[in-house]
């Protein structure tokens, strides 16, 4: 059908374009040919008129034509061409010899390609009329356009797909849920093609599109989210405005219903039941309960309540925001003994409610919560819970405090024990009876002390003793008269020496340990041992102070410089407590205008006459004082040391240090061995004592040879003493004739190792002995580098043998 239709469409448009070729030659003849170039062209003046060159009209052709021979499009023709076949005409441009071919001498156009307009609605081409004999241009190059012809071959898209759309349940009839559109690839300015209806396909008994416009929108008011919370519609579009033989296009639009709030909550139960023990604390949750409701989101938020007066007082119900559920907890402490079983009432009512639907119900609903109270066996309780007591602090040991009781509150009535938690009352100055519950006292109490004890008394069941209840007691001690007031300081005053009758030297105030309940009363009186007193007076002031007035004209430091006031004070009692107290008056010297200058007691002129700047001047003066005393100090030490440091100078002088090692065996004079012998010349003593010493050797003895003598194991001589005597003397001249040292006397010590030893010497230096028993045959088997000195005490030794035999 659909191509019988295409094939009419094609006879109309080819009958079409051989009346517009008809136009073509008709207008030609007539002169009345457009003609794209300049006709104001001077080139194409001549004797004074216009002369027209192109002659065509616009030109057409058919898309998807299918028939076998080139389609016809048109002609081009020129005004002088005279048909003798002399102009050849040529085109170019945009499809020029590929799409479009031209006759050379007809000028006809043909099309031999099966063109699209949705892909190109219109070419551009130039054309040229040529003498065919030399080839010049008859005519300016003129362009021309040939638009392709739509035929209804493109059917409706929508190209905005998938669609979603959503509506509210229970929307009434006609309400808006979207819009689609559908896009049609034919020219819209020609005929029908392009001219798109739409329609419902599928899904009809719920939603209705507007043809024209595509709005999609609800047909029936019952739509429910709980039955059906999506639909999938089916819509079309067909173009040819929906007539016959036009093309069509469909999509699926997915239409979700959304939720309102129009369903109430609903508990599934109407009764539920929970149990919880008696001793159970406050806060505790006895269980949860959940109304149901079918719709979604926000809008199954609820709240839950207790609707009855016993349940509000008894219990608490809040919202698990997460759950939507119902926590019952205990709000006040439970009782099995009063009462075992709870009914409590709780609502469930939506928090967002839609007025719109306010018709359809209430939104609430109730269920009954029963609570079963379990027995447990509970701890006694103190009754009544009175925490406060009071005993006199002059209460004797064993004296009742008060009685604390205690009840058993299950049904078996257990009996109670008592007791007193001694980490509360380590020192045991409170006792119990542990039956009656009496509190006594334990130890003597003393207000001043401890005025408060806290305690803690302990009541569990006689056969159980791990039901333990607690009670914390507060005992009050009462206060009695038994500490009598003392003066608050040891009172000192001075009194100047020309001091006036009646003039105020002290006033003073006393202190009481006591707290009596009607407040302190104090009475002040000169004690009886100062009846005889005529220098001084006391006045009882009234107000807990007296006042102590001279009493005669001036006073004597010389005849008397301190007097001892006794003043008995006197409480109120009862019963009344006295003490007496002493105060203490210097005479002083004064100056005209009353200020102490000076008294007796160093302490007090000096608290009395120095300024605080004075007092500094002096701290300052004796830090300056052991300044100079520490730098005299380190100076006497310095000098000291610079001393010592030139004694020990000298006594190094004695000492000569060798490091060097010698040049081995063949090296006999890398040491002088002259060196070893003491700095000081001691020739002239050698001289005038005729040797001796442990040097001694014989007259004729060279120093030299005795320094390379060979070691002697025998017993020294006794030595002589004259040479360390000579020295000491020539040390002590030599110190009183050097200037340069301190004139005070220098005490040398020198050490002197003894006379002689039992035990032989072990040194090898100097030893003058003529006789050995040790044998130095072994110094042959030391090598090389030890022959000559193997030698030496080898020559050494035949010589001793020589000379023993």
């Amino acid at each position: 059908m659909a191509q019988g239709l295409r094939g009419c469409l094609c006879t109309m448009l080819l009958l079409l374009c051989a009346v517009q070729e008809l136009g073509c030659w008709a207008m030609h003849t007539a002169g009345q040919g457009s003609d794209p170039g300049e006709p104001g062209d001077p080139a194409l003046l001549a004797g004074g008129r216009v002369k027209r060159g192109w002659v065509w009209n616009q030109f057409f052709v058919v898309e998807e034509y299918t028939g076998t021979e080139p389609l016809y499009v048109g002609k081009i023709h020129s005004d002088s061409d005279e048909g003798d076949g002399s102009i050849k005409y040529t085109i170019s441009g945009e499809g020029a010899g590929t799409i479009f071919l031209i006759d050379e001498i007809t000028g006809d156009i043909h099309a031999t390609e099966r063109l699209d307009r949705e892909q190109k609605t219109f070419y551009t081409l130039r054309a040229q009329a040529r003498d065919r004999q030399t080839d010049q241009l008859l005519e300016p190059e003129s362009e021309f356009i040939i638009k392709v012809q739509d035929i209804n071959d493109s059917e409706p898209r929508f190209l905005e797909g998938p669609y979603i759309g959503s509506v509210a349940e229970l929307s009434p009839v006609g309400t808006s849920v979207m819009q689609v559109m559908a896009s049609d690839a034919d020219d819209p300015t020609y005929g029908s093609s392009a001219r798109v209806v739409y329609s419902v396909l599928e899904g009809e008994q719920h939603f209705t599109v507007d043809s024209k416009t595509g709005v999609i929108r609800t047909a029936v008011a019952d739509l429910d989210r709980e039955t059906q919370d999506r639909y999938e519609v089916v819509i079309r579009a067909t173009d040819m405005a929906g007539q016959l033989g036009g093309l069509s296009g469909s999509t699926t639009v997915t239409i979700v219903v959304t939720d309102v709030n129009d369903n109430p909550p609903r508990f599934p139960q109407k009764m539920y039941q929970f149990s919880i023990v008696e001793t159970a604390p406050v806060g505790t949750a006895i269980g949860r309960v959940k109304a149901e409701d079918s719709d979604v989101g926000e809008n199954t938020d609820m709240t839950y309540q207790v609707k009855d007066e016993e349940g509000v007082e008894m219990f608490k119900v809040t919202t698990d925001s997460n759950t939507q559920e119902a926590v019952i907890t205990v709000q006040k402490p439970l009782d099995y003994e009063s009462k075992k079983v709870h009914t409590v009432v709780v609502e469930a009512l939506n928090k967002f409610v839609d007025p719109r639907f306010v018709d359809l119900g209430t939104f609430r609903d109730q269920t009954i919560v029963r609570v079963s109270v379990l027995d447990v066996d509970e701890p006694p309780e103190f009754r009544p819970p009175s925490n406060l007591l009071e005993v006199q602090e002059d209460a004797h040991v064993g004296s009742v405090v008060g009685v604390v009781t205690a009840l058993d509150p299950d049904t078996a009535n257990h009996p109670v024990r008592y007791a007193i938690d001694r980490s509360t009352d380590a020192e045991r100055i409170f006792d119990i009876d542990a039956k009656t519950g009496a509190i006594v006292t334990g130890k003597v109490l003393d207000r001043e002390t401890a005025g408060w004890h806290n305690i803690t008394v302990l009541a569990m069941e006689a056969d159980n003793h791990s039901q333990v209840s607690r009670a914390s007691l507060r005992i009050r001690i009462l206060d009695v008269n038994d500490n009598p007031p003392e003066l608050a300081t040891p009172y000192e005053a001075a009194v100047c020496e020309d001091a006036k009758p009646g003039q105020l030297i002290q006033t003073i105030s006393v202190v009481d340990r006591d707290e009596p309940q009607s407040g302190h009363r104090f009475y002040f009186t000169l004690a009886p041992e100062a009846t005889n007193n005529h220098h001084f007076s006391l006045l009882d002031i009234q107000d807990n102070t007296a006042a102590v007035h001279t009493q005669r004209v001036g006073f004597n430091r010389q005849e008397q410089d301190v007097y001892l006031l006794p003043i008995l004070v006197v409480d109120s009692g009862p019963p009344a407590l006295s003490s007496t107290g002493t105060l203490t008056i210097r005479v002083c010297g004064c100056d005209s205008t009353g200020a102490i200058q000076s008294c007796n007691s160093t302490a007090y002129v000096v608290s009395a006459t120095l300024s605080p700047g004075a007092l500094i001047a002096l701290l300052v003066c004796i830090l300056i004082l052991v300044v100079l005393v520490l730098l005299i100090l380190t100076l006497k030490r310095h000098h000291k040391s610079h001393l010592t440091s030139e004694e020990d100078e000298d006594m190094r002088d004695n000492v000569i240090k060798y490091n060097d090692e010698g040049g081995g065996e063949q090296d006999t004079e890398a040491y002088d061995m002259s060196a070893l012998r003491s700095l000081y010349d001691f020739s002239d003593i050698k001289a005038g004592d005729g040797g001796g010493g442990p040097g001694e050797g014989g007259p004729g003895r060279n120093p030299s040879s005795e320094l390379h003598a060979l070691p002697q194991w025998v017993q020294s001589p006794d030595l002589d003493f004259s040479v360390f005597r000579d020295y000491i003397c020539r040390k002590v001249e030599q110190a009183d004739e050097d200037l340069s040292v301190p004139p005070y006397d220098s005490f040398q010590t020198y050490a002197f190792e003894g006379s002689d030893s039992p035990v032989p010497s072990l040194s090898s230096i100097n030893t003058w002995s003529s006789g050995s028993e040790q044998d130095f045959s072994y110094l042959g088997g030391w090598g090389p580098r030890f022959r000559q000195l193997a030698a030496l005490y080898a020559g050494r030794r035949g010589g001793e043998d020589s000379e023993e035999s």
